[in-house]
């Protein structure tokens, strides 16, 4: 068993796959029996408690990024801009918190899915 932790859509979440061998996989008609597994925990996303990532909806470059570390934002502050496809897209806050990084900088180019920020 190999334990991955995977982003899906702004959550971590801890998840083990085994890899089967072609002569481990069984032909028979006969139903696998069912092991009770306890459930796999989500990982902390972050050393801090309630943090958010804040994460680029689309692949584009960073025209400008208009917070820093430690700066106090409210719901709806345009955090960074992001060029895709020659429009501006604002990245806003989606709640009131604290910057506790930034991920990117001017000129940067990102996919979707990259960490810009993380919110406190």
């Amino acid at each position: 068993m190999k334990k991955y932790k995977v982003n899906v859509n702004g959550n971590w979440y801890e998840i083990a796959l085994e890899l089967v061998d072609e002569n481990d996989i069984k032909t028979s008609a006969a139903p696998a029996e069912k092991k009770e597994e306890a459930p796999v925990q989500a990982a902390p996303a972050h050393p801090y408690a309630g943090a958010e990532n804040i994460l680029s909806p689309m692949p584009g470059t960073i025209l400008d990024v208009k917070v820093s570390a430690g700066a106090a934002v409210k719901k709806g502050d345009i955090l960074v801009i992001l060029e895709a496809m020659k429009m501006e897209n604002e990245i806003r806050a989606p709640r009131d918190g604290k910057i506790a990084s930034v991920g990117v900088a001017k000129g940067a180019s990102v996919q979707s899915g990259t960490v810009l920020c993380v919110l406190d």
